[in-house]
């Protein structure tokens, strides 16, 4: 497996994760999101995705390359491909919850405060960080609410689920945007003990290949 990634890629950080729970090892190529006017506008990238977003995920199947976009449907093929440990509840009610749980941050949290928008609200003379606060605490808002009636251990219940996968990765954005992370104790305590597991310990940004000092 090959993985186009940016260390800091919230999306390219969840599917690290999954990769690292289903003990799936793959090749990383990297990314800069910044550099060169940002990489994923280059003509090979757009070639592997026209969205110019990181992950891209490169997989052989039944002797065929597969080269598959976006966190939430690589995170779900792998899932079906790969079933254990597996990242979805047994019954499609919980499912729902952990998918709704997922999407909080995926669609209603992460593309409010990415690079793409951020270059945007700067050409419109709007200071980024007030804005990504607001949104930020918004959504982390929601996600405890709605975590709470089945949280455990993690967000749902007591073992890992797709919905840390996208937590994790949030709750590091929040703090780089100076959001109290403490008003939010059932995702904290999901993030601290996903902070034990090997997977979640070896993707996150820091220790990524291409990782940069601050």
């Amino acid at each position: 497996m090959k993985l186009w990634n940016y260390w800091r890629s919230s999306s390219a950080w969840r599917v690290r994760i999954a990769l690292g729970l289903k003990k799936l090892p793959f090749e990383s190529v990297a990314v800069h999101l910044l550099n060169d006017g940002g990489q994923q506008h280059q003509p090979g990238f757009v070639a592997l995705n026209p969205s110019r977003q990181v992950p891209v995920l490169e997989v052989e199947e039944n002797g065929k390359l597969l080269r598959l976009v976006q966190s939430m449907a690589i995170i779900e093929y792998l899932d079906e491909r790969f079933p254990e440990p597996p990242l979805l509840p047994a019954s499609a009610a919980e499912r729902a919850h952990v998918r709704a749980l997922a999407e909080v941050v995926n669609s209603g949290i992460q593309p409010l405060q990415n690079t793409a928008v951020f270059a945007e609200l700067k050409n419109h003379g709007i200071a980024s960080e007030p804005w990504a606060c607001l949104f930020i605490t918004r959504g982390l808002t929601a996600l405890q609410q709605l975590a709470a009636p089945r949280a455990g251990a993690f967000l749902f219940g007591d073992s890992p689920t797709l919905a840390d996968l996208y937590l994790v990765p949030q709750l590091y954005n929040a703090r780089r945007w100076g959001v109290v992370v403490d008003a939010f104790p059932i995702l904290t305590r999901a993030e601290s003990n996903a902070q034990l597991l090997p997977a979640f310990a070896a993707a996150v940004p820091d220790a990524q290949p291409d990782a940069e000092k601050a």
